[in-house]
Parts: structure tokens; C-alpha cells; sequence
């Protein structure tokens, strides 16, 4: 079947803005925001359009993916789903767009935090430069303990949607994990769970301590420590 030409006004948007790529810039190609707009005048959602492109496979890069380009550009890097053919421009049930009250339920769930790197909106990243200018809401691919994969939604700053894109959570491995705790550090687990954050205990303190202490006064803990466990 021959493949029509992204001029063609009787196609959608998104269906032409993926034979503009195709045609006019090309895998491997580097285009901007205002050669797309240029080139659908009559469009004001098309760059939403090609953002969607994404969800049937397509790989367009921007400047927060490639290090390499400018902050307007973008680079058609794979091609995916040809959706100007009937029946492949349909999308699976979990890649579906979130309208803005699931997307708010969502933030307020995880108050307004990355759940990945525990960033707000406009931190500063503490093992780098840069700050997080906006937090979104990502689709994590879950493994359940029946063996079937859903998908969960969790808020994540733009760098970290980037860098764990396609990462699967084991839910089924986690839960195995818990099971096989101890009493007392099922109630430690507890504890942090339930005030959302990791509180570092005494004897936590005490080794970080002697972790950075000098030789001869680390061996001073070690023999206070074996008196204690021998008497």
C-alpha cells in the first residue's frame, strides 16, 4: 500500500504530523517547535499531536533525553506504528490520556512529590545541577502476585520519567520480601510506612560514627563492643 502524503487534508493530525517526520524530516533528522508549527499553520494542538506520537512507538527526543540538542529541538530518533493505516492509530486501554482530575488525584496522593527521587516542584537536584521545573504523572508497568501486569500510575519529575522509562516495579517480589522480615523489622518497616520517610535509629547513628572514625579509635569501639557481648 502506498503511503500517502502528509499534505493529504483528508488524514488527522497526528496521522500527518507522523508522514511530516517520515517525509520531510526523516529518522535521525532534528526539527523544531516552530518548523512543526509552520508547517500546520491551521493546527493550534499540534504539538500535542506529535507528543501522542510517543504511545504508538515513536521515539522523538527532546533536549531532556539528548544532553546534544538545544532546548528547542527535537530529534525524530525510531519510527514506530504506521497510524495512518486503518486500525493502528486505536491505543491499549493503559495508554490512554489522563484527563486533569485523575492527574490532580494522582499528585495529591503522592503530595506533590517524585516518588522516585522524592523531588518538589522547583527543588534544586542535590547530585547535580538543574532544578525540577514540573512534576507529572508516569504509567509504571507492575508485575502482580498472579503473574499478570498492570499499570499504575505514580508522579515523577522529568528527569526521573526519562531515566526509568520501561523500568517494571516486582509488586510479587516485594510482597516475598516483606514476608520473609522479621517481627522487628516488619514494625520498623511499619513505622517508616506510616510517616512516609526513612528515620534512622541509634544504632544507624552509631555506625555511621564509626564508619568515619580513625583506625586506632574504631579498634576502641570494636573492644568496647566484644566486652559487651562477652559479659
Amino acid at each position: 500500500m502506498a503511503v500517502p502524503s502528509w499534505t493529504d487534508t483528508e488524514l488527522g493530525a497526528k496521522a500527518r504530523a507522523a508522514l511530516w517526520l517520515v517525509e520531510v524530516v526523516g529518522v535521525g533528522g532534528i526539527f523544531t517547535k516552530a518548523m512543526l508549527r509552520q508547517a500546520f499553520p491551521e493546527n493550534t494542538q499540534i504539538d500535542r499531536r506529535l507528543r501522542e506520537l510517543r504511545d504508538h512507538g515513536w521515539q522523538i527526543d527532546t533536549s531532556r533525553d539528548n544532553p546534544a540538542l538545544k532546548q528547542q529541538e527535537q530529534k525524530f530518533v525510531a519510527k514506530g506504528a504506521d497510524i495512518w493505516l486503518p486500525g493502528q492509530a486505536s491505543l491499549p486501554k493503559h495508554k490512554h490520556s489522563l484527563s486533569a482530575a485523575q492527574r490532580a488525584k494522582v499528585l495529591r496522593e503522592d503530595d506533590f512529590l517524585c516518588r522516585t527521587c522524592g523531588i518538589g516542584v522547583a527543588e534544586k537536584y542535590i547530585d547535580g545541577p538543574g532544578s525540577s521545573k514540573q512534576l507529572g504523572v508516569a504509567r509504571r508497568e507492575v508485575l502482580l502476585p498472579d503473574g499478570t501486569v498492570d499499570y499504575q500510575l505514580e508522579t515523577a519529575c522529568s528527569r526521573c520519567i526519562s531515566s526509568s522509562s520501561g523500568e517494571v516495579a516486582d509488586l510479587a517480589g516485594t510482597l516475598d520480601a516483606v514476608a520473609a522480615l522479621s517481627p522487628l523489622e516488619k514494625n520498623a518497616l511499619a513505622g517508616w510506612i506510616a510517616s512516609d520517610r526513612r528515620v534512622r535509629g541509634s544504632l544507624e547513628a552509631l555506625w555511621g560514627v564509626y564508619r568515619t572514625l580513625p583506625a586506632a579509635s574504631r579498634q576502641a569501639i570494636r573492644d568496647a563492643v566484644s566486652d559487651g557481648t562477652q559479659s
